[in-house]
């Protein structure tokens, strides 16, 4: 079953956002894309601790 999805604005700081798109790019995946699995990883560390 695919995950649900949910649209989100915020705000990031440019230099972020730089680095995010470069990390995307070296991936070859969308930068949302990006985002979430940075997130999703994040997450599992927190819920680790």
């Amino acid at each position: 079953m695919k995950s649900k999805k949910v649209n989100v604005s915020l705000s990031l700081d440019w230099d972020i956002v730089e680095k995010l798109k470069k990390l995307a790019e070296e991936d070859d995946r969308a930068l949302s894309s990006c985002i979430n699995l940075i997130l999703r990883d994040y997450l599992r560390e927190r819920e680790k601790q």
